[in-house]
């Protein structure tokens, strides 16, 4: 399926946010998602089904000073 990941066409074979998250290398991290512009609970991602289209912005918080 082709969805936009961060502003970026990708081709995935994921059909939730959580199996999406992980086949791009995010599955351990600590991340902040949204689906199509709605903030997307962490409880929810595993349940979420994409679909093509889905424009998905994955957002890890960052540290500095």
């Amino acid at each position: 399926m082709r969805i936009e990941v961060n502003g970026e066409p990708r081709q995935i074979a994921a059909t939730t946010v959580a199996t999406a998250l992980a086949e791009l290398g995010w599955g351990e991290a600590r991340v902040a998602t949204a689906l199509n512009g709605d903030f997307l609970p962490a409880a929810r991602r595993e349940a979420q089904v994409l679909h093509d289209g889905d424009r998905l912005e994955i957002l890890a918080p960052m540290q500095g000073g």
